[in-house]
């Protein structure tokens, strides 16, 4: 009997104290699940320079009128995406307009160029009112640049700005990043 009172004392003591040690383990410690909630996003920076800019081409001379001009704009737009996109731009209307005189915007040439950090396939378009592929298929990233060009020329020059009305003859350019 004594036996039996002994082991039923270090079987009580072990319950005792073995439950105490596996509470004091896990007492120390807690758990919590963490979230990382992604949205795509797809942004022209507030730093784009095409945001407000002005390309200006200025016609003085009759050699201005004989030769092809081109304007690049380096870092033109400033764009944040989280998938890959596309870059198109477009006019907002048929013509150049000065008062009541017009120039069809199918003057000017758009192009894409090397030299900024955005990546994709560079296009050179014809402007017009309809959205045109400027970068397809461009890399997801932050603040990639494109670097823009503009250009007229010599032979558009000749036969359609040659004879218009002197002034300034303006038209709006929208760009458009996409997502895929």
């Amino acid at each position: 009997m004594k036996k039996q009172i002994f082991i039923a004392a270090v079987f009580l003591a072990a319950t005792v104290l073995g439950t105490h040690k596996a509470l004091a383990q896990n007492s120390g410690q807690a758990t919590t699940s963490v979230n990382i909630v992604l949205a795509d996003v797809l942004s022209m920076d507030v730093g784009t320079v095409a945001s407000g800019g002005t390309v200006d081409f200025n016609y003085l001379n009759t050699t201005d009128y004989n030769s092809s001009k081109n304007v690049t704009v380096p870092n033109s737009l400033v764009i944040i995406s989280s998938k890959n996109f596309d870059v198109k731009v477009k006019s907002e209307g048929a013509n150049f307009v000065s008062g009541a005189n017009l120039i069809p915007v199918d003057i000017l040439q758009v192009k894409a160029i090397p030299g900024g950090s955005l990546t994709g396939t560079m296009n050179e378009v014809t402007l017009s009112p309809t959205d045109q592929a400027l970068v397809s298929n461009a890399n997801s990233g932050s603040k990639q640049s494109l670097n823009i060009a503009y250009s007229i020329s010599a032979e558009k020059a000749s036969k359609v700005l040659l004879g218009k009305p002197k002034g300034t003859y303006t038209q709006m350019v929208t760009y458009t990043a996409t997502a895929l």
